[in-house]
């Protein structure tokens, strides 16, 4: 590869996956990443719709893969880490964005099975993808892991204190991984980005216009997969330019 491709394609020959890559930020980050010569394993728990991200992708130009993976299951998410050591054997980038907005009241009425949905996508299924695929980098001794968390993870939320709780607890984890890994020349970081416009995640009374877009966050994943060898960005906050 000559000078120029590099920089048109920093990210060739890598291996991304990215769960929740079905729609809205995990297919933006999927698309991005492509863009960026990397080949996109896109996982998430719908196939219809991780194959018309994947079809996006070909369309453009760039290299997919659909791999069915529910993040909840150990046994789902270990079969999708086999599957990738089988095909590509390899794993450069791990973007851990599959999560649930969950219950939209106080707390002392949630349910104990809504607490256990939320905290089982929202964090649980983040360590099931690291324990499955830290293993392919440290053995390469190199790589990206990106957990994408909120804003919700650095201040309080009332009527969303599971969700909170979730993402405190992935910035919590993301910080102690990131020095874990760090001698294996592996970095963690984690993107808290504020009201972003999915249809997963609405936000009542606020301009969709004003608020994030999924490409803003894919855009914040680009920049730390392709920073400097020397240099680790650990944490980015992201909030929209006017209030929504």
């Amino acid at each position: 590869m000559n000078s120029v491709q590099a920089d048109i394609h920093p990210l060739a020959g890598q291996v991304a996956i990215i769960t929740g890559a079905g729609r809205g930020i995990g297919a933006a980050i999927a698309r991005e990443l492509s863009n960026l010569g990397a080949t996109a394993v896109v996982c998430g728990r719908t196939r219809a719709a991780l194959e018309s991200t994947a079809k996006s992708i070909a369309q453009a130009g760039g290299k997919a893969e659909a791999v069915v993976c529910d993040v909840t299951s150990l046994q789902s998410v270990e079969a999708a880490a086999k599957q990738v050591e089988s095909s590509f054997g390899r794993a450069d980038i791990l973007v851990n964005n599959a999560g649930i907005r969950g219950f939209g009241g106080p707390l002392h009425q949630l349910s104990p099975d809504g607490w256990e949905q939320i905290l089982n996508a929202n964090l649980r299924g983040v360590f099931y993808a690291v324990r499955a695929f830290a293993p392919l980098m440290i053995r390469a001794r190199t790589g990206h892991i990106i957990n994408i968390s909120s804003l919700a993870g650095k201040n309080a939320l009332p009527n969303g204190a599971a969700y909170a709780a979730s993402k405190w607890g992935l910035n919590g984890l993301s910080y102690s991984l990131a020095e874990e890994l760090r001698s294996h020349n592996i970095r963690v970081a984690v993107i808290c980005p504020g009201s972003t416009n999915t249809d997963l995640s609405p936000h009542t009374g606020k301009d969709p216009a004003k608020m994030l877009q999924p490409e803003d966050v894919a855009h914040a994943v680009a920049m730390l997969v392709t920073q400097s060898p020397q240099s680790f960005i650990s944490e980015v906050l992201m909030r929209p330019t006017q209030k929504p």
